[in-house]
């Protein structure tokens, strides 16, 4: 299958320059032509049988670039689904200019959490995706009424925390890694708060055994976590009721924080936190992408036989420590 993708550019409408621009990149199934189009400026056009295209979108983690997380958009797209990658460069908090998946901080305080969604990027992108659908190469070929959300570290946080229809009533279900929403006491929060979610729709949660990103951050909830995965563990058990069984918890055993990244940039970001990882990455990140996909084909693409195979792919597994769904 051939994978290729188009870049766009949308403005932020409540963002002050230089930083209302966010720029995307749209990973697609093509079908090669062979028109002169194609051949003098790259333009490929969509396989249109694999149509109408359900979306993901990945938020990425602070300062972690979206080039981060492509190889995950490619094995999406390799299952025939629309993954859009994004980069915005803001300024979040008074002086903290950086890369960022857009946190709403003001809608994380105790006043205003669950009012409406963190996700500050989220109505630009969807305003985006209903341009690509009006014009170019995916023209009429998205389904924009089955939106998946998911992302790493604070982008995942984002996703999971705005996947509520009553916000965004597009969205079908949400994904995290190496995510959790446990409350930042200098917010104004009790230590050891756990914020609840929307549980409103279909929810995947990974973490990896070895995350010490998370294990050394534990100072911002006032609380010393007994393990890395534990405040991801307790969003599950304590932020869901779950009672549909399309909630997942899914914790892969020497996966760090930043297992999810390839190519691994160092240079930004805080892995100089991070454990190392115990177990060959690039066989977590394949069953990672397995279990997304999985997880998407048996709640949103409505393929029942998705569920068995996601049990089946995580039991008696080497790199998965636990898997519970509720």
């Amino acid at each position: 299958m051939d994978i290729r993708a188009i870049f766009r550019a949308a403005t932020v409408e409540n963002a002050s320059s230089p930083y209302n621009t966010i720029q995307l990149k749209v990973f697609y199934p093509a079908q090669m032509s062979g028109s002169e189009q194609e051949q003098n400026f790259g333009v490929v056009p969509a396989d249109s049988q694999q149509a109408p295209f359900k979306v993901v979108i990945l938020f990425n983690g602070i300062n972690c670039g979206p080039e981060v997380y492509q190889w995950l958009a490619v094995k999406l797209a390799e299952r025939g689904l629309v993954a859009v990658t994004f980069s915005w460069i803001a300024e979040d908090l008074p002086g903290m200019v950086g890369l960022t998946p857009g946190v709403n901080v003001k809608m994380l305080t105790p006043n205003m959490y669950g009012k409406g969604p963190t996700a500050s990027a989220l109505p630009t992108l969807l305003t985006a995706l209903e341009r690509l659908q009006a014009e170019g190469v995916l023209a009429g070929l998205l389904d924009l009424d089955h939106i998946v959300l998911g992302g790493h570290s604070a982008g995942g946080r984002v996703a999971i925390e705005s996947a509520e229809p009553q916000f965004f009533p597009q969205v079908a279900a949400a994904f995290a890694y190496g995510a959790h929403t446990a409350a930042i006491v200098q917010l104004g929060y009790a230590p050891s708060t756990i914020l609840s979610l929307p549980d409103a729709l279909p929810l995947l949660l990974i973490g990896g055994t070895c995350d010490g990103v998370i294990a050394n951050s534990s100072d911002r909830y006032g609380v010393t976590w007994e393990q890395p995965t534990t405040p991801v563990q307790r969003t599950f058990q304590e932020a869901i009721a779950g009672g549909r069984n399309d909630s997942y918890l899914l914790l892969l055993e020497g996966a760090n924080h930043f297992s999810i990244a390839d190519p691994f940039d160092f240079t930004t970001g805080r892995p100089f936190l991070d454990l190392p990882a115990t177990q060959p990455e690039a066989q977590l990140r394949d069953l990672m992408a397995e279990a997304i996909g999985l997880f998407i084909d048996a709640h949103v693409r409505s393929q029942a036989p998705a569920i068995e195979t996601l049990k089946q792919l995580l039991s008696n597994n080497s790199l998965v420590a636990s898997f519970e769904c509720k």
